[in-house]
C-alpha cells in the first residue's frame, strides 16, 4: 500500500467506474457538438480577481472555498472554482467576438475546485461539463441549452429530474427589488455575517440553506414581482419555447443560485434521489459579466453540469448504461514463435478499430484464460507451436465456449465480420 492517500475530499477515477464518467461527458457533449458548441480548454488555475470581479466577492465560493495562492514570482492566482469566468475569458482574450459570428458557442469539459466540507456529492476536487453561448441575447438561445441539457440527461436513461426556472430581472429593475429586499431582511432576527451578506448581495441571503433563515424568509418580496416589462416578456417567451419542446420545468422564485453575474433567465437542475445535494447541474444568463472583467458588453448565456452528481443520479434511479466492452478480443500466446506473431495480428485488429489485448509476461494457458475473462473481451485468440505449424490460430467465443480453428491469414476479416 502507497505511504500517500488522496488528499481529504478529493477522490480518483479508476477502471470500471471510470467508464461511467466518460459516457456521461460523452453524453453530455454529443447535443452540444450537434449544435455547433467547439471545444474549449482553460488552465486549471486563473488570476484570483478574475474570480472576485465575476463570481462576486460577497460568495461563499471567493470568501471561503477558493483555493488562492501566491506564485514565486508574486502573482495571486486562484484553481478554478467554476467555468465560466475562465472561458468568457479565453473568448476574449483571442477576439473571438470580433469574427463576425454570434453568438460565440463554446463547451468544455474538466475538474473544478472548492474548498468545501466533504460529503457524498459535494467535493473539493469534481468535474464539470459546461456549455457556454457568448455574444447574443436572445430568449431562443436560453431555451436551447436548457434543451440540451434535457436531452443529455435523458438519452442517459435519467427521468426522475426537475428544471427550475426564474428570472432574475436585469440592471433596470434588480435595483429597485435589491432596495425593497434589504428593507425587509433589515427586520429579520439574522446574525451579524448575514445581514452583512444582505447589504452587499442580498439576493445572496435567499439561497440561504438554514432552516431558521428560510422560515424568516416566506414573506420576503418576490423578484417577479418587480420585473420590468421587457424583462417579463424575455421570460415569457423563454418559457414558452422550452414547453413547446415538450421539456417540463417548474417556476422557482427564489432561484437565484450562488454566482453573482447571473441576470434574467436562471435555471438549476435537480434530482430528488441525492438528499441534500440535488443540485446535479445549473445556469442562466450573465449579461453584463464581460464587462465586469474589461470585455466589451457581451451578453452571454451558459450551464455546468455535474458529472460526479449525474453518476450518482444514474445510481440512485438503477440506470445501467450500455459501456462498450473495453476489450473485444484477447490473444493467449504460448511459446515465442506464437507471442511475436499474435503480437503483430493485435496490431492489426487495433488498426481497424477493434478493441484487442495481449496476454503479457509469458502467462501460461490457464494463468492467460483467466485474464482474457477478467478483460470481459468477447472473443479469445489462442496460439501454440503446433497450431503455428498448420497455419492456423483457435479462436474461443467467450460467451458460448465454442472454438474454431481459422487461417492465420483471416483473423482480421473474421473478426471484423463477427463483430460488426
Amino acid at each position: 500500500m502507497s505511504t500517500f492517500q488522496a488528499p481529504k475530499g478529493t477522490y480518483d477515477l479508476l477502471p470500471p467506474d471510470s467508464a461511467k464518467y466518460l459516457a456521461v461527458r460523452e453524453a453530455i457533449a454529443t447535443p452540444l457538438r450537434d449544435s455547433g458548441y467547439g471545444y474549449v480548454e482553460t488552465p486549471g488555475f486563473e488570476n484570483v480577481e478574475l474570480f472576485a470581479r465575476g463570481v462576486g466577492e460577497s460568495t461563499d465560493i471567493v470568501t471561503k472555498e477558493m483555493y488562492a495562492f501566491e506564485t514565486k514570482g508574486g502573482d495571486r492566482l486562484a484553481l478554478r472554482p467554476e467555468g465560466t469566468a475562465s472561458v468568457l475569458r479565453a473568448a476574449l482574450e483571442a477576439n473571438l467576438h470580433k469574427a463576425g459570428n454570434l453568438p460565440v458557442k463554446l463547451w468544455y469539459s474538466g475538474s473544478y475546485y472548492r474548498y468545501e466540507r466533504p460529503q457524498k456529492g459535494r467535493y473539493r476536487h469534481f468535474s464539470q461539463v459546461g456549455a457556454e453561448a457568448i455574444g447574443a441575447e436572445d430568449p431562443a438561445l436560453d431555451a436551447e441549452l436548457i434543451i440540451l441539457a434535457d436531452q443529455a440527461y435523458r438519452s442517459l436513461g435519467l427521468r426522475n429530474f426537475r428544471i427550475l426556472l426564474n428570472s432574475l430581472g436585469d440592471k433596470e429593475c434588480r435595483p429597485v427589488y435589491r432596495a425593497a429586499l434589504q428593507d425587509f431582511l433589515r427586520g429579520l432576527d439574522l446574525d451579524e455575517d448575514t445581514l452583512a451578506r444582505a447589504e452587499i448581495n442580498p439576493l445572496r441571503v435567499l439561497d440561504d440553506k438554514r432552516a431558521d433563515v428560510q422560515k424568516q424568509l416566506t414573506d420576503a418580496p418576490l423578484l417577479r414581482d418587480y420585473l420590468c416589462d421587457a424583462c417579463k416578456a424575455y421570460h415569457v417567451e423563454v418559457r414558452e419555447l422550452i414547453t413547446a419542446a415538450g421539456v417540463a420545468f417548474e417556476d422557482d422564485l427564489k432561484l437565484v443560485r450562488g454566482l453573482d453575474y447571473y441576470t434574467r433567465t436562471t435555471f438549476e437542475f435537480v434530482h430528488d434521489g441525492l438528499g441534500s445535494q440535488s443540485a446535479v447541474g445549473g445556469g442562466g444568463r450573465y449579461d453584463g459579466l464581460s464587462e465586469m472583467i474589461g470585455g466589451p458588453a457581451l451578453p452571454s448565456v451558459g450551464w455546468a453540469l455535474g458529472v460526479d452528481r449525474t453518476v450518482l443520479a444514474l445510481e440512485a434511479e438503477g440506470v445501467e448504461l450500455e459501456l462498450p466492452a473495453a476489450t473485444s478480443v484477447f490473444a493467449v500466446p504460448l511459446g515465442e514463435g506464437a507471442r511475436r506473431l499474435l503480437f503483430a495480428k493485435v496490431t492489426e485488429l487495433r488498426k481497424v478499430g477493434i478493441a484487442a489485448d495481449f496476454a503479457f509476461g509469458g502467462k501460461g494457458l490457464k494463468a492467460a484464460m483467466k485474464a482474457a475473462n477478467r478483460s470481459g473481451a468477447r472473443y479469445a485468440l489462442v496460439l501454440g507451436e503446433r497450431d503455428i505449424a498448420d497455419g492456423v490460430v483457435q479462436l474461443k467465443d467467450m460467451e458460448s465456449g465454442e472454438q474454431v480453428a481459422i487461417g492465420v491469414n483471416e483473423i482480421v476479416a473474421e473478426l471484423e465480420v463477427r463483430l460488426s
